[in-house]
């Protein structure tokens, strides 16, 4: 289903600020190093010794989880990237509402932050800079906690993000390690960001397009977290620059070894929540290239529908900024969460697929 865009405010004279996309190579999330090169980076190094870590990178989940007593761990993560918008002010908030969502996946609270800036000075001057740090600060206020301090340098492409710390009961984990085979696939926000800041930073198509993006991009996944938690989700995670299969897939993989049984899922395309405009500009060949790179490294393990196109495929691996959360929940639960989230207002509360048993780790049956 499409999600129609709004009319987006008018911005004044006075909030006008540099391009800031094109001192970028890419945009937000899309700027992540590839899945294959990341694990190759990542192949061998040891696991955390540490019995406090309860949950590290070996599962390649969105947060750390460290024990400090039986009823209290920490849940720590940092999130960085170059400009996904040009107005700096959203820019802030974008990034900090990004970095704040992988707490949440966790089931976990925000409680305190703290800022990276590296910042081209002679370049874009410290007023836009200002703007970053005032919109971050914005959401974070939202959130509930404070950016108590940073580290800045000098760059030539301006990139900006929070270290987040959060607290959690360290039973109540909601790792991407926990799916289990019958459990309903739900999504909480569209996907499409990835083409769209895509086709306005190509001149392909104006900044009006991006404003239900940047609504959903700056929208906290507090409330979609509320409902998990309550829901008593198995599992989930956060969509993000690996896009929707990257992600999924990271879950299956975590989830299998963790079952000792291969895990896979069956997503159906017609049910996943879509930005308007996103599908035609992919007609169009308006695709970022972290896009294209997610659909390589996904496709061995996504049996598609033969009716699929390249364009509805690669929709499904757009690299996402501040996504939604995806959430494995036991049928006999979907009801009441769904429910839930709408009651909440979530910008999405789609039930997009489910958990099965396949024949190896991480295999993704999509139809049309």
């Amino acid at each position: 289903m499409n999600v129609a865009t709004p009319q987006p405010k008018p911005v004044s004279a006075e909030s006008a600020v540099p391009r800031l996309t094109e001192l970028a190579r890419f945009a937000g999330c899309a700027a992540k190093i590839s899945q294959a090169d990341l694990h190759k980076a990542l192949a061998g190094l040891p696991v955390a010794a540490d019995p406090r870590v309860l949950v590290g990178h070996d599962t390649s989940d969105d947060a750390a989880i460290i024990k400090l007593r039986d009823d209290l761990a920490l849940v720590e993560t940092v999130d960085i990237f170059p400009p996904i918008v040009d107005d700096a002010y959203d820019y802030g908030r974008i990034a900090a509402a990004n970095a704040l969502s992988d707490i949440y996946a966790m089931g976990g609270t925000p409680l305190n932050a703290l800022s990276f800036v590296a910042w081209p000075v002679d370049t874009l001057g410290t007023v836009p800079l200002r703007q970053v740090l005032e919109g971050a600060a914005a959401i974070c206020k939202e959130a509930g906690i404070a950016i108590s301090g940073g580290h800045s340098i000098v760059d030539e492409e301006p990139k900006f993000g929070l270290f987040v710390t959060g607290t959690i009961d360290p039973r109540k984990v909601v790792s991407n390690a926990g799916a289990r085979p019958g459990d309903a696939l739900v999504l909480t926000k569209p996907i499409g960001t990835g083409v769209l800041t895509t086709a306005v930073k190509r001149n392909a198509a104006p900044e009006s397009v991006l404003a239900a993006a940047i609504k959903s991009m700056t929208t906290l996944n507090r409330d979609a977290a509320e409902a998990m938690n309550a829901a008593g989700a198995h599992a989930a995670t956060d969509i993000t620059g690996f896009g929707l299969l990257g992600h999924l897939g990271n879950m299956l993989r975590a989830s299998s070894a963790a079952a000792g049984t291969p895990i896979g899922a069956k997503l159906s395309y017609a049910a996943v929540p879509v930005f308007d405009k996103v599908t035609g500009f992919l007609k169009d060949g308006l695709c970022p290239g972290g896009t294209k790179r997610n659909l390589e490294y996904a496709a061995p393990n996504a049996r598609f529908a033969d009716s699929l196109t390249e364009p509805q495929r690669l929709l499904l691996a757009d690299a996402q900024t501040s996504g939604g959360l995806l959430i494995a929940v036991p049928q006999d639960k979907l009801a009441g969460l769904v429910a839930d989230l709408k009651k909440r207002g979530t910008l999405a509360a789609a039930v997009i697929g489910s958990i099965t048993v396949v024949d190896k780790p991480g295999v993704i049956e999509v139809t049309a």
